[in-house]
């Protein structure tokens, strides 16, 4: 009962830091729990959450202009967290804590965007729409050192959508459909002529067969 009037026990999930600041004789010592709980001292100790769940961002980049000049537009998805490395999550609740999610989602957000801008911006068309998983990996690891100094992790990224207001895109397409049509007319003229030839050795061979029986 004594205790109970001179503070309060704090208890998080798995999923959930306490940080907890101050102490007994003016300490301002800052630690941290992941799960568990942790004391606080009535008025003298600041106990705060940080929630260490998996957060989903959705990166949009508007009219970005690729090496080529023409102008895409790109959306993404991605699953970030804090970590819960001590190290990490210290630096995390330095930048984050008293912050709300959505405050927290807006920080990492802007981040990833500017680097898609910077890495759209050095590729072409062709390379953004023709591998775009070759692309994600490279915003992912461009960006995560930069995120990374924020306490957060880069668990995925993926590029959702890819287009333009120019048709260039369309215009790439029908490209492309009129290459495999064209392939494929060669390969059926080929193939035919092919079948000709084979047909004229055989109508030749049973014709030497024939003279050779009559004489």
């Amino acid at each position: 009962a004594a205790f109970a009037r001179m503070g309060n026990i704090h208890t998080v999930g798995p999923n959930e830091a306490l940080i907890v600041s101050g102490g007994c004789c003016g300490s301002r010592s800052k630690t941290t729990r992941v799960g568990g709980w942790a004391w606080a001292w009535w008025l003298v100790t600041d106990v705060q959450r940080l929630s260490l769940e998996v957060m989903t961002l959705n990166p949009v980049c508007e009219n970005v202009e690729t090496a080529q000049g023409v102008p895409l537009t790109v959306t993404g998805v991605a699953q970030v967290k804090i970590m819960k490395n001590a190290d990490l999550l210290q630096t995390a609740s330095e930048q984050f804590l008293g912050k709300k999610e959505h405050e927290i989602k807006s920080t990492v957000l802007q981040t990833l965007e500017g680097h898609l801008r910077a890495i759209l911006g050095t590729l072409t068309v062709e390379e953004v729409y023709k591998d775009r998983d070759q692309f994600a990996s490279l915003v992912r690891e461009v960006a995560a050192p930069d995120v990374g100094r924020m306490g957060i992790e880069i668990l995925s990224f993926t590029i959702k959508d890819v287009y333009d207001n120019v048709t260039y895109l369309a215009s790439l397409g029908k490209a492309q459909t009129a290459a495999v049509k064209r392939d494929a007319e060669i390969g059926v003229a080929q193939a035919n002529r092919d079948a000709g030839i084979r047909e004229a050795e055989c109508e030749k061979a049973a014709m030497d067969v024939k003279y050779n029986t009559d004489t």
